[in-house]
């Protein structure tokens, strides 16, 4: 039967006494833990730092906040698990594997080793959330512009590097304006969070969606032809087409015209952007409510 032993690891002056009483810097776990901010990164390092004292075969980390989980090694019989807080601030759950059991002094030891892992964490922690507030548009809860810059450069990057596709959709509500005049900012603020929902309900995971601007979106196609960036368009303007928005005893009918764009291998950014900015105002002048890719 599979052991797991489940602990609260909580940092206080306490276990802080405890972490420098066995010499923490003698195994220069602390020095180490100090030049990174990623989780992945950290958890690797702890690893290796304590493999010595507290010999294992994999571990897990799991975040929720995140939406993190990573593995590393062979998983096997026996295990312990460590709720990892500080402060009311939740750090992940990390889990130790390997064949035989742990003892209680390697348990002991590990509890007073993880206090060095804490305030990393917490670090780690505090960086990406303010990270996500900083790329994130906070009405539609999508990517921001800032960070459509920041991936549609790398992912030009990486397509160009690998001999990959990757497409572009642009989106703009049809008729945003009157909406706005008619029924008031607060209904074209529910509109677009509506817009949005529906966006990220039609895409992949390995798409991107942003608000661009305004009542405008764009999402970041991956490994994508034009082919598959048209088929995809299609099913969020059909989607957003077939959806009713309720605003207090009012009904609302949305449309959306989309514009595509695929890089092309001389591509810049602006180039690539600019093709389906334009494709999308194509779409807006053959009629709206519709898609159009670019030549």
């Amino acid at each position: 039967m599979k052991e797991k032993n489940s602990n609260l690891a909580v940092v206080n002056n306490t276990t802080l006494q405890a972490a420098k009483s066995i010499n923490l810097h003698h195994y220069d776990i602390n020095s180490a833990l100090q030049t990174t901010l990623e989780f992945n990164e950290l958890l690797a390092i702890f690893s290796h730092k304590i493999q010595k004292l507290i010999p294992h075969d994999a571990y897990i980390y799991n975040n929720e906040a995140f939406g993190l989980q990573y593995k590393k090694g062979v998983l096997s019989k026996h295990s312990c698990t460590y709720t990892l807080n500080i402060e009311n601030m939740p750090l992940g759950e990390l889990k130790l594997i390997r064949q035989h059991r742990f003892e209680n002094k390697e348990l002991k030891l590990l509890e007073t080793l993880l206090c060095s892992l804490i305030y990393p964490l917490k670090n780690a922690t505090l960086y990406h959330q303010a990270l996500t507030l900083d790329y994130t548009d906070p009405l539609t809860k999508t990517r921001n512009r800032t960070a459509f810059k920041d991936s549609v450069k790398r992912e030009i990057t990486l397509a160009k590097r690998n001999s990959r596709n990757l497409s572009l959709i642009f989106l703009d509500i049809d008729h945003f304006k009157l909406i706005n005049d008619e029924y008031g900012h607060d209904c074209g603020d529910t509109a677009l969070r509506a817009i949005a929902e529906w966006i990220k309900k039609s895409i992949r995971e390995s798409d991107i969606v942003f608000r661009y601007g305004g009542d405008e979106f764009v999402i970041l196609l991956s490994d994508t032809d034009i082919n598959g960036a048209e088929q995809l368009a299609e099913r969020i303007r059909s989607r957003i087409e077939n959806h009713t928005l309720a605003y207090g005893m009012k009904t609302l009918r949305l449309t959306a015209s989309l514009g595509i764009s695929t890089l092309h291998h001389d591509d810049s950014i602006d180039e690539l952007v600019k093709r389906a900015d334009d494709a999308m105002y194509l779409a807006k002048i053959k009629g709206r409510n519709q898609v159009a890719a670019a030549v």
